[in-house]
């Protein structure tokens, strides 16, 4: 029985320690990274939101360098964290980086905004008269997640502490990788992501595009869609553990 090797396309230190993950799995990925994340320059508003931290009913980080850039700035200000709000992470990643900085968050076994939403806990963090969110995320992240929290009613913050910026590689860089490494599968975070490894496989594409393909989301594949990828998997997340699981249901072709 074949196993999958996989391309994967985080950024750097994400994409070793997924790797690294794989191995201990039985499984192999090449970490090619197609983003890099670079920390944005605190704002007055942002630090204003720090400040008042105390006032936020719950503070949710949307992806692990989100929690730990947060939590990085919040210790600035915040020697000894506040009793309020409630913290929530959109999986057991990012709770664990969380968890690194003595915060105990709550997250949902799913791992799209919708699981998140539906979490008791957080229902009961924004049953009270006006309540706050605040949103540790990057650049544009989760529109999603904040649209439905405002349609509950609550007024969310959200601290943009990151951007994922495209690494460049020369023309047909990954698909000489694909070949070289004899992957048989693709593995890309975010929208940004995909599109980004699309252009990197320059006239190699549609060869590339007929491997299985694993994405975090709905929006994704339907980007690989158009762009003609034809065996897509969505892994409703992109946590490691939304990847494991999919990849548990999938079987690489001989």
């Amino acid at each position: 029985m074949m196993a999958w090797r996989l391309l994967l396309t985080r950024p750097a230190a994400e994409g070793e320690a997924l790797a690294a993950l794989l191995e201990a799995h039985g499984l192999f990925g090449y970490s090619l990274p197609m983003l890099d994340i670079q920390a944005l320059p605190e704002t007055p508003e942002q630090r204003t939101c720090i400040l008042e931290l105390d006032r936020y009913h719950a503070v949710i980080a949307i992806s692990k360098p989100a929690a730990r850039l947060g939590c990085e700035r919040i210790d600035i200000y915040w020697p000894q964290l506040p009793l309020a709000p409630y913290w929530f992470a959109v999986g057991p990643g990012t709770a664990a980086v969380l968890a690194e900085f003595s915060i105990d968050a709550v997250w949902p076994d799913g791992k799209d905004s919708e699981t998140l939403l539906a979490l008791p806990e957080l229902n009961e963090a924004l049953a009270v008269p006006e309540p706050k969110v605040l949103l540790l995320r990057g650049e544009g992240g989760r529109e999603a997640l904040h649209d439905g929290l405002v349609e509950r009613g609550a007024q969310v913050d959200a601290l943009a502490l990151y951007r994922r910026s495209p690494l460049e590689s020369p023309p047909g860089h990954a698909a000489r990788v694909v070949q070289a490494e004899r992957l048989n599968g693709l593995v890309v975070s975010s929208g940004q992501g995909f599109e980004h490894l699309q252009r990197a496989s320059g006239d190699a594409w549609p060869a590339l595009s007929q491997l299985p393909l694993f994405v975090p989301s709905a929006r994704v594949a339907a980007l690989a869609r158009d762009a003609g990828c034809t065996r897509i998997v969505d892994c409703r997340g992109a946590s490691n553990e939304a990847l494991l699981a999919a990849l548990a249901k999938s079987q690489p072709e001989e």
